[in-house]
């Protein structure tokens, strides 16, 4: 794997692609910095080598071009802090004013592009853009793993402008490709994901493809009504995909195929409201009466769910087990992250992915005490279901 730490940067001036998509304020001011941070230990390699930097990165959704509430001189401010020094910013990606100040870079200095979503080009994976950016350096570096699954021309396409010798992963991304690979391809058994989250739909590639590789798979959350009611289950108001009964039905079936054990809560914490306030009672997850819905595991499902992570050695762990972000309905999610902290204290890889399952580690401030936890909800997802990405193919070959 063709990382930075294969390469000196002295007297190299790089255009490196971040995930600089961070969540600001009415004031215009970061809220939370994990991403520039997270960029951090790969500028300052570039930096301590002697390289100059030609940063890019996209803000938001913009769809009419520029708009000043997702431009990227918002974030200038706490990066330059974050760095320790002035970082210089341009007010957009390809003009003649932006090529001079790169090209005028000394060693350790920094330039920060405008969002390049502000261009259609970018989210086209235009040819011509990508080139334009490419001229903004002589060694390309994608860091942002989040976006790594779009054939974008600042994630994917500029790569083709430099050769082997000149284009890398950055530290995030060799860290989040390396993590990946260790669960898919180098798991210590036996191997346990845990999926959760609202919809089968959303997840059935990323089973199909599990099937193949794990030993376990736990279901969760929203998705697991639908698995119990092709199952022949009374599930009251709860959240299910009809349309997905007879996909739900096959995947139970392949499970049972290929040896694969597919766990289904069998108890579950039910409401008679959508609310943290609703009544709440627990019952067989196959038993819900009419007017209630099933908002979390049950206790029993938690105690089997946390025998089967106290006994893995790899946990891949994707969506949560129930509405965690209400109180009421968090024991499932909160105890699965406790079994997984603990299974990985006495040697398991734990890696953590997705938004729901990164926001639940956070909320229980567990990061620090499993193995690895990703970045990038949509392009973990995708790395499961294809077993490359775009932006890591076109640097890989």
């Amino acid at each position: 794997m063709n990382t930075i730490n294969n390469f000196n940067f002295a007297n190299t001036r790089v255009i490196m692609r971040v995930d600089f998509n961070v969540p600001l304020n009415e004031q215009f001011e970061v809220t939370d910095d994990t991403r520039t941070r997270a960029a951090l230990p790969t500028i300052q390699k570039i930096m301590n080598d002697g390289g100059s930097l030609v940063l890019m990165s996209h803000l938001g959704r913009p769809k009419d071009g520029p708009t000043d509430k997702y431009s990227l001189k918002h974030i200038v401010k706490s990066l330059s802090a974050l760095v320790g020094k002035e970082v210089k910013f341009v007010s957009d990606c390809i003009s003649s004013e932006a090529f001079a100040l790169s090209s005028s870079l000394k060693a350790g200095e920094i330039l920060l592009l405008e969002n390049l979503r502000f261009y259609k080009e970018e989210e086209k994976g235009d040819l011509a853009f990508a080139e334009k950016l490419s001229k903004h350096g002589n060694f390309y570096v994608n860091d942002a793993f989040g976006t790594a699954h779009r054939a974008h021309a600042s994630t994917t396409i500029i790569a083709q402008f430099f050769d082997k010798q000149h284009k890398c992963l950055g530290n995030v991304m060799a860290g989040e490709v390396a993590s990946i690979n260790k669960v898919l391809n180098q798991s210590e058994k036996p191997f346990t994901a845990i999926i959760g989250g609202a919809k089968v739909s959303d997840k059935i590639m990323i089973i199909e493809q599990l099937m193949s590789k794990a030993n376990n798979i736990i279901i969760g959350g929203g998705m697991a009504f639908t698995f119990v009611k092709a199952m022949g289950g009374q599930i009251g108001k709860s959240l299910c995909e009809d349309d997905r009964l007879e996909t739900a039905k096959a995947l139970l079936e392949k499970a049972k195929t290929r040896g694969v054990n597919l766990y289904i809560p069998t108890d579950a914490i039910i409401a008679d409201n959508f609310s943290n306030d609703a009544n709440k009672k627990e019952c067989k997850i196959n038993e819900i009466p009419e007017g209630w819905m099933g908002l979390d595991i049950g206790k029993e499902t938690i105690k089997k769910y946390g025998e089967v992570i106290a006994a893995s050695k790899t946990i891949l762990w994707n969506g949560p087990m129930g509405v965690f972000e209400m109180s009421s309905f968090e024991a499932g999610t909160k105890s699965a992250a406790n079994s997984i902290v603990e299974a990985t204290s006495k040697g398991a890889f734990s890696l953590i992915g997705g938004g729901d399952s990164v926001a639940a580690i956070n909320k229980y401030n567990l990061a620090e005490k499993v193995s690895y936890v990703s970045t990038g909800g949509g392009a973990l997802l995708e790395y499961i279901e294809q077993g490359t990405l775009p932006g890591v193919k076109a640097i890989e070959g």
